[in-house]
């Protein structure tokens, strides 16, 4: 099996695909969501509502997974397993960077203003493990 990086990706990591990001309940069971993602510095960066379920998992538990993969060849993807971080970051440019990725320039600037005055933070999640695949590379190890 090749030891592939994210640079390895090429452009997947550019491109506006969903990420899902697993976090916990109490009782352990997992919760999968969609959520919009950005890799820069060696992590994923991600925006949630403050109040929202995802960020009241994250405080109690931060392990969480983060997973992009493509459902079309040459079936490229990574895993991150990690904790979470809140980070005091300036959310606003980073939420307009998103919105034109998933959106497009033209609807950028009404996303971020349909968002102003709801409470959201900036989530970090920087590999504690980290999983890369493509088509020329197996699916990955069991662990």
């Amino acid at each position: 099996m090749r030891k592939l990086q994210p640079e390895d990706l090429g452009d997947f990591l550019d491109q506006p695909k969903c990420a899902i990001l697993a976090t916990h309940f109490p009782n352990g069971q997992v919760l999968l969501s969609p959520v919009w993602q950005e890799w820069q510095d060696g992590g994923f960066t991600v925006f949630i509502p403050a109040d929202d379920a995802k960020s009241k998992h994250i405080k109690r538990h931060p392990q969480v997974s983060l997973v992009v993969a493509e459902d079309l060849p040459p079936y490229r993807g990574i895993e991150v397993r990690g904790q979470a971080k809140i980070v005091d970051w300036d959310l606003g440019p980073i939420m307009h960077r998103m919105a034109v990725r998933y959106q497009g320039a033209a609807k950028a600037q009404d996303f971020v203003e349909a968002y102003k005055g709801i409470p959201m933070e900036c989530l970090r999640i920087e590999p504690g493990k980290l999983r890369v695949w493509d088509a020329q590379d197996e699916l990955g190890e069991s662990e």
